[in-house]
């Protein structure tokens, strides 16, 4: 099909009539000179075009065989022209909801590693921790739990302003002054993108602007991050233990324990 489409784009470029076409691919001598230099060029500058946009239509979308909406060309890391209810149709609010995402799939990222993490220690044995649904209800000692939630709340208030400042005026979190001093540690590579050696230590897409497979490695594992997250709050509401339990349990009876007969069971 990729080949009939190109011999098609050539026919269409060729600024000849069919009757021309005909007596060329006879051998005509008289009417080679028909296809002068001027009609090569145009011939394959048309060829070219052609080409490229059926390249482009062949790009991966979430659905094959979708054609992505205009607003969706390509260029956006993990654009594979889902927006079925036309919400990125607006530069401005699709410009906010990639930086939206991008937040959400790195707070799920670390979500998940950290209930990973400390469920593996708890199921193991190694630390008395409690199950991650259960962790915010702990008691300490060194601070009350309302003191601790109004200190979370102004630091977590105060960073994501910052991050707002910066995406509604970029760069102007980066002045001299404007955050303690710590100015250069975090150098921002781009809205969305901070650097330095506090949040890039290993001087990672230092070129943001040509870090496109950076860009689209993270907010793929991101996006599997988040429907993790979803599965885990799902299973906690179903099973009331932690994933790992999850885990173990399944594979001690992998055939008869899966999401299928947890999920009957549990509206039995």
């Amino acid at each position: 099909m990729y080949i009939s489409l190109v011999r098609s784009s050539h026919m269409l470029a060729c600024p000849c009539s069919s009757s021309t076409i005909v007596k060329h691919r006879a051998g005509k001598s008289t009417n080679r000179t028909a296809f002068g230099t001027t009609g090569i060029s145009k011939w394959s500058r048309g060829a070219r075009h052609m080409k490229t946009a059926i390249q482009a239509q062949e790009r991966p979308t979430w659905l094959p065989g979708l054609d992505p909406p205009p607003h969706l060309d390509g260029t956006l890391a993990g654009d594979f022209g889902f927006d079925p209810l036309g919400l990125g149709e607006d530069p401005a609010s699709l410009k906010w909801y990639v930086q939206a995402e991008l937040v959400h799939a790195r707070f799920a990222m670390a979500g998940v590693a950290g209930i990973l993490f400390t469920d593996l220690l708890r199921v193991t044995g190694i630390s008395d921790l409690p199950v991650w649904y259960e962790a915010g209800a702990t008691k300490f000692d060194f601070a009350s739990t309302r003191t601790l939630f109004i200190v979370q709340l102004l630091l977590m208030g105060f960073v994501e302003t910052k991050r707002y400042m910066d995406f509604t005026n970029p760069g102007s979190q980066a002045k001299e002054g404007s955050f303690f001093g710590l100015e250069a540690a975090l150098e921002g590579l781009e809205p969305g993108y901070p650097g330095g050696p506090l949040l890039n230590p290993l001087g990672l897409a230092k070129d943001i602007t040509n870090a496109h497979e950076w860009k689209l490695k993270e907010i793929k594992n991101g996006r599997l991050a988040m429907v993790a997250m979803l599965g885990i709050f799902v299973q906690a509401n179903v099973t009331h233990v932690g994933p790992v339990d999850n885990l173990v349990k399944h594979l001690s009876d992998p055939w008869h324990v899966t999401i299928i007969q947890t999920l009957a069971g549990s509206g039995s």
